[in-house]
């Protein structure tokens, strides 16, 4: 079963199509038992990231959505779905995040415009599942005003007055900071590539 995780997160409908066109069966999952059943888990997001985690523990789905990324289903966090990945974020530095990685999400300079909105190319630093197929340097679009540091982790990156992960593989774990299903062809080769692991 692919689940995707719904929490109340606003681009949900677009992702439903994504997957929709793609011909793939999907669950919306709003439960612990329900992530525990998944075999491929995606996390979307748009917002905030203290409404985003706050959600999640209303759910009480943080400690399954651990053991399944733990026991390596595959998992896809979208935007704010990759930024739950880490540590915190400086959008709400009370909150935990999921803390797969280490570091702290973090906001652009106050000198900079935000959100960064539109169209960039992706920077790649590694072999990417992901991005298989892709020209070596595809657009997607991105909105967004916080983000994710690059580590090892970090298969393609993006430079907005400072570079960022855009891209995040490790095993079975996947994020984008950009979104996919506002990416075109380009964005369904991505969920494409990612259904097929």
């Amino acid at each position: 079963m692919i689940a995707i995780l719904d929490y109340g997160a606003g681009n949900l409908r677009s992702v439903q199509n994504t997957l929709a066109e793609l011909g793939a069966a999907y669950h919306l999952v709003r439960a612990a038992d329900q992530v525990r059943r998944a075999e491929k888990i995606i996390l979307p997001g748009v917002g905030h990231f203290g409404q985003m985690l706050r959600a999640l523990d209303a759910l009480g789905v943080r400690d399954s959505l651990r053991e399944r990324i733990a026991a390596g289903v595959p998992f896809l966090g979208i935007c704010l779905g990759l930024q739950a990945l880490f540590e915190s974020s400086e959008e709400a530095p009370e909150l935990r995040g999921l803390g797969c990685f280490p570091g702290v999400v973090r906001r652009f300079a106050p000198d900079v415009r935000v959100p960064h909105m539109g169209w960039n190319s992706l920077e790649r630093r590694q072999d990417s599942r992901l991005l298989a197929g892709l020209e070596e340097s595809p657009y997607v679009y991105f909105a967004h005003s916080y983000y994710a540091p690059t580590g090892p982790f970090t298969a393609a990156a993006c430079t907005y007055h400072v570079p960022y992960t855009a891209v995040l593989e490790a095993g079975p774990l996947f994020g984008v900071q950009f979104h996919p299903e506002k990416s075109g062809p380009v964005g369904l080769r991505i969920v494409a590539n990612f259904l097929a692991l």
